[in-house]
């Protein structure tokens, strides 16, 4: 169990909060790429650790990020147009760039006032199908980290973004936590469990598909420079080897998943205290369509996924559209692997009470999420840098291989040592 107050250090995440203020150190997604298709698109609302920015691309295809309202009357600049090199507010037409200069100021024509003016602009890298922002304080802002993914071909790669209504946290802990994917997500990691007969799944694209039929993995783990990685270790049958299945932490909310013949890496970024955004980019060595992803993950169906807004769309209202008819032959009644993990969280409430728990040996990986996000934040309030700040990801991955009893797990990943700032 987490007590209440440990619990809100490391949920609550708006502007003056200890974790806040650690989030506020790193780099974040704002919104994917494709949500900002063209130069001149419509500008794009963004909601960041309990803040409100509008992201743009301006005519030359460069992206701005700056805060909302309108430096001069408070306005929303995402009703604004974006024309002509900078985004332009309705409501007097001020003209900014994506660096934040005011570029026109059509109800003050002095030149001299306009060069004194900057609207509140932040850092923007793109990246790998993502928008990435900084917004913490300016003379501490880190090297970008890079992830192995934006070394894909494009055409090896998918970038999805979900957003779901409830804390960050939630989400970070149902990835970490290893046991829940023979259980929660049955149909995918063990099928055949009607007929009590393990048939491993042959869906190389599947995160779910498990090598085993063991609900009760042994976990090793070990912390590092991006914050900790852990081993769940499976019985497989064979005399002397066991599955090992390697998965990431990083902090302050991002993973990598192994599939088959591809990795996920989810990074669950807080809007603000119950709402995330979950940004999900599969990569591989072969080619992979996003209509294959939003199949497997559940989401091709309005019912749960809105591909426009980018909503989790499934409520309580209909029992996030489980099947009790179904569940003859689904072990959820759900369908798709986000659509098992976001229900589970938004069951548990916008914002989950960890005091009210009772925590057993499977559940190591989601003690030690807690216990580095609480080291992290701690050491920022003690005015050192956070854990994991600026340092290259680009070696971070996951494996699932079988591993030899008194082999060392950590060499099936060795590049995880080896990672170091950017």
């Amino acid at each position: 169990m987490l007590n209440r107050e440990d619990n809100a250090l490391i949920c609550r995440v708006g502007p003056g909060t200890p974790m806040g203020n650690m989030m506020r150190r790193y780099w974040h997604p704002v919104c994917t790429s494709a949500q900002l298709a063209q130069p001149d698109a419509a500008p794009l609302r963004v909601r960041l650790l309990g803040e409100d920015y509008v992201a743009f691309r301006d005519s030359n295809g460069q992206v701005g990020v700056l805060e909302e309202l309108c430096m001069h009357r408070g306005a929303s600049l995402a009703l604004g147009r974006v024309e002509e090199g900078g985004l332009r507010c309705l409501y007097h037409g001020w003209k900014f760039s994506a660096a934040g200069a005011v570029l026109e100021t059509p109800n003050n024509s002095d030149p001299k006032y306009r060069a004194r003016m900057k609207a509140p602009a932040f850092p923007v890298h793109e990246e790998g199908g993502v928008v990435w922002a900084y917004v913490g304080p300016r003379e501490l802002q880190p090297g970008f980290s890079r992830y192995a993914f934006m070394d894909a071909k494009p055409e090896h790669r998918v970038v999805l973004r979900i957003n779901v209504g409830c804390n960050y946290l939630q989400l970070v802990e149902g990835g970490e936590d290893s046991s829940h994917v023979g259980v929660l997500h049955t149909n995918m990691a063990r099928p055949g469990w009607k007929d009590n007969e393990f048939q491993p799944n042959q869906d190389v694209i599947n995160p779910a598909a498990l090598s085993s039929n063991d609900l009760e993995p042994a976990l090793k783990m070990e912390d590092t420079a991006f914050g900790f990685q852990y081993v769940a270790l499976r019985k497989i049958g064979k005399q002397g080897v066991k599955n090992a299945r390697v998965v990431p932490f990083i902090v302050p909310y991002g993973r990598v998943i192994p599939a088959p013949a591809f990795l996920f890496t989810v990074l669950e970024v807080p809007e603000d205290d119950t709402h995330t955004s979950t940004y999900i980019i599969v990569h591989g060595e072969a080619p992979v369509t996003e209509d294959k992803i939003v199949e497997l993950l559940g989401l091709d169906d309005q019912r749960y996924y809105d591909r426009k807004t980018c909503a989790f769309t499934a409520t309580w209202a209909d029992a996030f559209g489980q099947s009790r008819e179904r569940m003859k032959e689904s072990w959820t009644g759900l369908r798709g692997v986000e659509v098992e993990d976001a229900a589970i969280a938004l069951s548990q409430g916008a914002f989950y009470d960890r005091s009210k728990e009772h925590l057993v040996p499977a559940d190591q990986a989601v003690m030690r999420v807690r216990r580095v996000l609480l080291d992290s934040v701690r050491r920022v309030m003690d005015n050192k840098p956070p854990v994991g700040v600026g340092v290259d990801l680009s070696g971070v991955g996951a494996c699932d291989a079988e591993l030899e009893d008194g082999a060392a797990w950590q060499g099936l990943l060795p590049s995880h040592r080896e990672v170091a700032p950017a």
